[in-house]
């Protein structure tokens, strides 16, 4: 079964970024070949507009047919306010809590990102679960990209 797999700028990037580039490249390649679906922002959007031209071409590459653009809504917008006034993440990530807000809007099966700080990180993500349980959201799956690739035995 095909997962819409909320992607951020960090994996994007970690494509070529020696630490993270097998991760991410491995996931970029499920999106290549259709095995899942690369749901993305107009808030990634914005902020590869400042990334470098290889960064860019890699979202570029992903065959429109398996890719899902999703847009940043006022309903969102209140979500992640209420993030932050919970005190799960400061308005100095407003950034992060928008994409975690954006996701959950837009039910996907998981949100994969490299940003251990403020989006892969337990207390947060059970704080995030936490408010959108309390306002009747969906909890919502956050993952690094190795947690959700496929591998066979």
């Amino acid at each position: 079964m095909r997962k819409r797999i909320y992607t951020d700028t960090f994996v994007i990037g970690g494509c070529l970024d020696s630490e993270f580039e097998s991760g991410s490249s491995a996931l970029l390649a499920t999106f290549n070949e259709g095995s899942n679906i690369l749901v993305v922002s107009d808030l990634t959007l914005v902020e590869l507009e400042n990334a470098p031209p290889s960064v860019r071409e890699i979202l570029q590459n992903v065959p429109v047919e398996y890719v899902e653009f999703v847009e940043f809504s006022e309903e969102a917008s209140r979500l992640a306010d209420s993030y932050m006034a919970e005190g799960v993440i400061t308005r100095k990530s407003r950034v992060d809590a928008q994409h975690i807000a954006i996701a959950t809007m837009n039910h996907v099966d998981v949100l994969v990102s490299w940003n251990f700080k403020h989006i892969v990180n337990l207390d947060r993500i059970h704080g995030y679960n936490s408010v959108n349980l309390k306002l009747g959201y969906p909890m919502i799956e956050i993952r690094t990209p190795t947690e959700v690739l496929n591998y066979e035995n």
